[in-house]
C-alpha cells in the first residue's frame, strides 16, 4: 500500500537510489572486512588489540585521512542501523517491536536494554572487523580474546561470507521475481 502512494518520483528515482546505496555500503563494508582478513594473515598488528599511547588529532586513525574516516563513520552507522534491523527483523524478537500508543511498559524496558546491549557491542564488532582502529577510548582493545588469531579470522570470514551470501541471495531472487514477471507477461 505504502509503495502504491509513493509518488512517482519516489518509486523511480528514490527506492532505486536507496538501494544502490545499500548495495554500495555493504560491498564496501565487504571489502574493507577482506582487506582486514588479508591483513591478518600477512601482519600480526592488524589484530584488534588496544591502541597504547594514542595521541588524538595527532595521528589519522585512517589511510585516506579524513575522507576515510567520513566513510568510517558512515560504515559504522550503517552496520548499527542494519543490526537494529536485523534484531527487531529476527523471528525471537518481533514481538519486541514497540506499538504506537499501546506500549506496555516491560516493553518499552526491553527494548531499551537491547538497544544499550547493541549499542555496547558497536565499537567491538567495528573493531573487531577492521573497519576502524579508534578505541573510542573505553578500552575495549583489551579483551583477551581480541588477541586470538583463531577467533578474529574465523569472525571476519564468517561477516565477509555471510554477508556476501545475503546480498547475492536477495539480488539474484530480486533479479529472478523481475525475470520471471517479465516473461510471465508475454
Amino acid at each position: 500500500e505504502l509503495r502504491h502512494r509513493a509518488s512517482p518520483w519516489q518509486r523511480n528515482l528514490g527506492y532505486p537510489l536507496a538501494m544502490l546505496g545499500l548495495l554500495a555500503l555493504t560491498g564496501i563494508s565487504v571489502l574493507i572486512v577482506c582487506f582486514h582478513v588479508l591483513e591478518l594473515l600477512l601482519d600480526d598488528a592488524a589484530m584488534p588489540r588496544g591502541i597504547q599511547d594514542a595521541s588524538l588529532g595527532q595521528v589519522s586513525f585512517s589511510i585516506f585521512g579524513s575522507f576515510g574516516a567520513a566513510l568510517q563513520v558512515i560504515l559504522i552507522f550503517y552496520l548499527m542501523v542494519s543490526s537494529v534491523v536485523g534484531f527487531y527483523s529476527s523471528p525471537l524478537f518481533t514481538r519486541l517491536l514497540p506499538e504506537r500508543q499501546d506500549t506496555p511498559l516491560t516493553k518499552i524496558i526491553g527494548n531499551c536494554v537491547s538497544l544499550l546491549v547493541l549499542s555496547s557491542a558497536l565499537p567491538v564488532f567495528s573493531r573487531t572487523l577492521g573497519i576502524t582502529r579508534f578505541d573510542l577510548l573505553g578500552d575495549f582493545g583489551r579483551f583477551n580474546w581480541l588477541g586470538n588469531f583463531y577467533i578474529i579470522f574465523l569472525y571476519n570470514m564468517g561477516f565477509a561470507g555471510l554477508t556476501t551470501l545475503c546480498l547475492v541471495k536477495r539480488v539474484s531472487w530480486a533479479v529472478q521475481a523481475e525475470l520471471i514477471r517479465a516473461f510471465g507477461e508475454e
